[in-house]
């Protein structure tokens, strides 16, 4: 599902892509502004997938507006102004809908934009991902895909990897939850099985009773994080 917002100083327009982002089944539009401000306060702590972007507005026009985005995010410029088309292809942007657009115009463009957010999930899922951690008066990086389990002892840290020998760090196991759950994705999914484990849960070999089987290594399933593990793996 593609997030979405819609910003437009026209109520009308809005009421438009409302509709008809309703009739497709993969753009879920969350919000929509009549105030750029408003929106940018928004994507502030709130990022999507996707935003709707009226070109000629009073207060900020949506070029402008796009040059202020927190981090890249897929755009359709709308205007009824279609010589904005160029400037607003400049800027890379998805699509462009000259107003008034049928719904047909707008699935086309729909369809452009769940193909482009595909395209960047398969360039996000090849990118490796890192976890940063100071030990030994150094910065470690070290790729999430290497890290076999990490063991906690008292405030210290213990981040087992597959292709080097143990870094020992000082950090909780609560922080180092908080740092892993931001750097989670589909293929390196971490999750805390025991006061003093955490676990990669695609390097898990095999669990019996209550003992997981990781890297020659038994693992055990503390009870008070049980139910979580066996709904996160699947059991």
């Amino acid at each position: 599902m593609i997030r979405a917002i819609a910003v437009d100083d026209e109520p009308p327009a809005l009421r438009v892509l409302t509709n008809f982002c309703g009739r497709v089944d993969f753009i879920d539009l969350q919000k929509t502004f009549v105030r750029p401000d408003e929106a940018l306060a928004y994507l502030t702590n709130n990022p999507v997938d996707l935003l709707f972007l009226d070109i000629n507005m009073p207060a900020l026009s949506g070029l402008d507006f796009h040059k202020l985005l927190p981090k890249p995010t897929l755009v359709i410029f709308t205007t009824a102004y279609a010589e904005y088309a160029v400037e607003g292809f400049t800027l890379n942007a998805v699509d462009y809908l000259l107003k008034p657009f049928t719904f047909e115009r707008f699935e086309q463009s729909a369809q452009k934009a769940r193909d482009a957010y595909q395209f960047r999930q398969l360039q996000e899922q090849d990118k490796p991902v890192y976890l940063y951690v100071r030990a030994d008066y150094r910065l470690y990086q070290i790729p999430l895909s290497d890290i076999l389990f990490i063991e906690g002892l008292d405030d210290y840290l213990k981040i087992y990897r597959k292709q080097d020998k143990p870094i020992v760090c000082r950090m909780t196991m609560k922080a180092m939850m908080e740092q892993l759950a931001g750097l989670n994705t589909s293929s390196e999914r971490f999750i805390r099985v025991h006061r003093s484990y955490i676990v990669p849960l695609n390097r898990i070999e095999a669990v019996q009773n209550k003992t997981i089987l990781l890297a020659e290594r038994e693992i055990p399933i503390g009870a008070s994080y049980e139910a979580d593990f066996f709904r996160q793996f699947g059991v």
